[in-house]
């Protein structure tokens, strides 16, 4: 019974320890406790979509296991985890690299896990060599924890630079594939293999974290000030003293009377509850626990409703004005607390 034991948890635990040090590193609070059990449940249902696409693949495409494995089993597999982030990121419940990547390494972690279910489901009892189990726990699990991860991460960091869609996701998914790829290729040990996934995954991720919460302090330092100032202006009246304010008269005359009062309510209203999620960051970061605002609801409908009325091609002409990146649009669903 001992050994059986030492298998599960070598095999099953790892790569939950790391996703919980991930949790414990986000002292920007910025990731959803909802969405991580979401992320888990897709890791475990996608994990058996792989098993019957694999097993229908294989049986007839008339390849052998290991090029499958090396060549084709990686694109399925990718393919089908990171799904889930990019439904996170086009309904703006992704923000920044850190919670994209803990999103990620949560889908790949229930992967594995499934994945290893199986293994010790059908060969735990035949398979003693120990080292097998710690390769499979801590290489093959954190290789599939890190390729989602790192898919969200390159996703995200193309999307707040404003590049193309298409690209983002495309650079994101290659780089998961490749490094799966290669993996399954077994060019060295699986020993080594293991040694290079427990040092490389964490560290990229640690790093990450590091240079990103710089970057939101940053991001949350320049536009907090700007924004109040702007804020302050537009109830004041001044909002055309602005160079923003500029920039809405200049284009007024291309756009009916009703549409370009909508454009100045959508930028009052904005603004407002940018500071606001802006404001529940730096409260969150320190531990502070508000209970939420009764008109937040109110004022966020206000805001689609303003938005569906301006139009795509207003929201265009506004872009100037307004920040408008995938990090900018996830701070409203942050206040929308789902």
């Amino acid at each position: 019974m001992r050994m059986p034991l030492i298998k599960i948890i070598v095999s099953l635990i790892p790569a939950f320890i790391f996703l919980g040090l991930f949790l414990y590193l986000d002292s920007m609070k910025l990731v959803n406790q909802w969405i991580v059990l979401l992320c888990l449940g897709w890791g475990l249902l996608s994990a058996g979509f792989c098993f019957f696409i694999n097993t229908y693949l294989i049986r007839h495409l008339g390849i052998s296991f290991d090029t499958y494995s090396g060549f084709v089993a990686p694109f399925v597999e990718e393919s089908i985890k990171l799904l889930v982030i990019l439904w996170l990121i086009y309904k703006s419940r992704v923000g920044f690299m850190i919670d994209a990547a803990i999103y990620g390494f949560a889908v790949g972690s229930a992967f594995a896990f499934a994945e290893n279910i199986f293994y010790l489901y059908h060969f735990a009892g035949t398979e003693s060599n120990l080292m097998v189990w710690i390769t499979r726990g801590f290489g093959t699990a954190l290789m599939h924890g890190g390729t989602t991860a790192i898919f969200g991460i390159l996703t995200l960091s193309s999307l707040n630079r404003k590049s193309n869609v298409l690209f983002a996701v495309f650079t994101g998914a290659a780089l998961a594939i490749l490094i799966h790829g290669i993996y399954n290729q077994f060019l060295v040990s699986p020993l080594v293999s293991t040694l290079i996934m427990v040092v490389l995954i964490p560290f990229s991720i640690s790093l990450t974290f590091l240079s990103n919460e710089r970057a939101i302090r940053n991001w949350l330092d320049m536009e907090f000030d700007s924004e109040i100032k702007l804020l302050r202006m537009i109830r004041l009246g001044r909002f055309s003293q602005t160079k923003s304010g500029s920039f809405l008269v200049s284009i007024k005359k291309h756009y009916p009377a009703p549409v370009v009062f909508d454009m100045y309510c959508f930028i009052s209203l904005y603004i407002e509850l940018s500071i606001k999620a802006k404001s529940l960051i730096m409260l969150r970061e320190n531990d502070f626990i508000i209970p939420p605002d009764p008109e937040v609801s109110s004022k966020i409908a206000e805001l689609h409703a303003l938005k569906k009325s301006i139009g795509r091609a207003g929201l265009l002409a506004i872009g100037p004005v307004l920040r408008m990146s995938q990090k900018d649009l996830w701070k409203i669903s942050l206040l929308e607390g789902k």
